[in-house]
């Protein structure tokens, strides 16, 4: 199966077709994916003006998406580089009970899902590698009440996801998934409040 890199080579490849071009890339999202795979390719094509349903896209847009993509991916892989460096660290220290960040970041794995979108069409119009800084950051800092990308404190609990896990505090304004240790006790609590009347709302006749 071919990896991430050989891939990429393959969308560059201008002996290629426009649909051979674009099937690569699509291809590229089963390796890294942050905001899943067909929020990720929705996020992509408005960002360099492919149509989403396009089998003959422009090869020079399919080139700018996926420098974008690889961009983002340099970001995340040196986060995750340094991760593993820091648990190696607290294990020789005998710090070996997991956190909660170390629970997200398994679910994490490869970059797919970082900033998981339910909804494929609601995602953070920003590059991807700045939306990916930003959360990054946010795991590096004390918890906050703000989602990490766009600032708004409007995070609901919602079930249901399409996702590992499959549920999880969601920003309602971006649409990402907000990794739960960014977040303090009290912005969990409330964004679980914050289920129920959506919940009782969906059942009223």
């Amino acid at each position: 199966m071919a990896g991430f890199r050989s891939l990429a080579e393959q969308v560059r490849d201008p002996r290629l077709t426009p649909e051979q071009r674009r099937t690569a890339l699509r291809r590229c999202l089963e390796k890294f994916a942050p905001y899943g795979h067909r929020a990720t390719w929705h996020h992509l094509c408005g960002r360099v003006g492919i149509g989403t349903e396009d089998r003959r896209p422009r090869p020079d847009r399919l080139v700018a998406a996926l420098a974008e993509l690889e961009e983002a991916r340099r970001v995340w892989l040196a986060y995750d580089v340094a991760f593993g460096v820091r648990r190696k660290q607290e294990k020789r220290l005998g710090i070996r009970q997991p956190s909660a960040l170390d629970d997200w970041h398994r679910c994490t794995w490869g970059g797919c899902g970082v900033a998981w979108c339910d909804d494929p069409l609601v995602h953070p119009t920003a590059p991807l590698a700045d939306v990916l800084r930003r959360i990054i950051t946010a795991l590096e800092s004390e918890p906050g009440s703000l989602c990490p990308v766009c600032d708004s404190p409007r995070i609901a609990w919602r079930g249901g996801l399409d996702h590992v896990p499959s549920s999880g505090p969601v920003c309602t304004d971006c649409g990402i998934v907000v990794p739960e240790p960014v977040l303090t006790e009290q912005a969990l609590a409330a964004s679980r409040r914050s289920r129920r009347p959506a919940l009782a709302s969906a059942t009223t006749p």
